[in-house]
């Protein structure tokens, strides 16, 4: 008969070693807007509206799907937390946010103090490199749900920005460059897939080119661009013009992701092969027998933001960040016709 909540699988003691260590991470994300410590119920956060006029708040929250399950197989937890981090700031710039706070959320099977540590390690290393801090969050023991080493994670951001600031697409027009930045990797989207075709079993072996393993290139943690796109703007701004859309290239691949960002009879012309694609794609693609279509769907094959921008500014914009490719440019599409084609 269980008669204690430890005989029920939950380990209280080694949750509140997990919870010090924790406290610690986020401490050294702390900023002067930061109210409190971890351990409240609510994270506290006190903003100032004048240092946005007219500001919009701008929310979002993901995960890092099923990449997790590389991570568990190959006993590295530390940089999940940074796709994480990532991910979710990703998601708001494409607004023109600037990022404000994080919160993260972790349900696990077996707790494990260091293996919580390592996790939020991560997401505090995510928020520092964005300079942010991780305000609160939420350790969960699901023993019943998550088996042995299994876990999840998810995060929550918050950003500003002001409405004159705002990136909606609404400046987009037909002839516009698009403007591609790498990606690290397949980020955190298409490992459902990657796995299948890429044995576990494999992910110790050495990559086609390079000293790297298959498991490193399947790791490589998710590219921020937050800096990138602060520099495209200030020297967009500088010539007289600012960035008409940005686009995360994130779960649902090109098709899923750049329409989103566009107004209705707008697409893009993508010339493939305007860009370098990393190895892990290729190995991919080759090892699994992959159609190109179904690539595109699935993952980023190398550009993680497609940001849209004038025609006349797009050498210049790119001279800005250095690390940045012309891939196409924007076109008009009727009612019914696909709004990414590749040429």
């Amino acid at each position: 008969m269980v008669r204690t909540y430890r005989e029920a699988g939950i380990d209280v003691e080694e949750a509140a070693r997990a919870v010090e260590r924790i406290a610690r991470a986020a401490a050294a994300t702390a900023t002067p807007a930061v109210l409190g410590t971890i351990g409240g119920f609510g994270g506290l956060f006190r903003f100032d509206p004048a240092t946005h006029p007219d500001p919009i708040l701008v929310s979002s929250t993901d995960g890092v799907g099923t990449k997790l399950k590389v991570a568990v197989a190959l006993g590295r937890h530390d940089t999940i937390g940074v796709d994480l981090v990532n991910a979710c700031v990703n998601d708001i710039v494409v607004t023109g946010a600037i990022p404000l706070f994080f919160l993260d959320y972790l349900a696990i099977g077996d707790l494990r103090a260091d293996i919580v540590e390592e996790i939020v390690g991560g997401v505090a290393a995510g928020c520092a490199a964005a300079g942010i801090p991780l305000i609160g969050g939420e350790t969960a023991q699901m023993p019943d749900v998550y088996r042995d080493a299994d876990y999840d994670l998810a995060g929550f951001i918050v950003g500003v920005v002001s409405r004159d600031d705002l990136i909606d697409g609404s400046r987009a027009r037909p002839g516009d460059a698009v403007i591609g930045l790498p990606s690290s990797g397949l980020h955190t989207n298409g490992y459902s897939l990657a796995r299948r075709v890429l044995r576990e079993d494999s992910w110790r072996s050495r990559m086609p080119e390079g000293d790297r393993t298959v498991g490193d290139a399947l790791l490589e943690p998710h590219r921020s661009y937050l800096d990138e796109i602060r520099m495209l703007r200030v020297a967009l701004r500088g010539a007289g013009s600012d960035l008409a859309a940005l686009a995360h290239i994130t779960g649902g691949g090109w098709e899923g992701n750049v329409p989103r960002t566009l107004p209705v009879g707008l697409g893009v012309e993508i010339e493939t092969g305007s860009w370098p694609v990393p190895g892990i794609f290729s190995l991919i693609q080759s090892s699994g027998d992959i159609a190109d279509d179904e690539m595109m769907r699935t993952f980023n094959v190398g550009i993680g933001m497609t940001a849209v921008v004038s025609a006349e500014h797009a050498d210049a914009a790119i001279a800005s960040v250095g690390d940045a490719y012309r891939i196409g440019q924007v076109v008009p599409v009727p009612e019914g016709e696909p709004r990414v084609r590749f040429v």
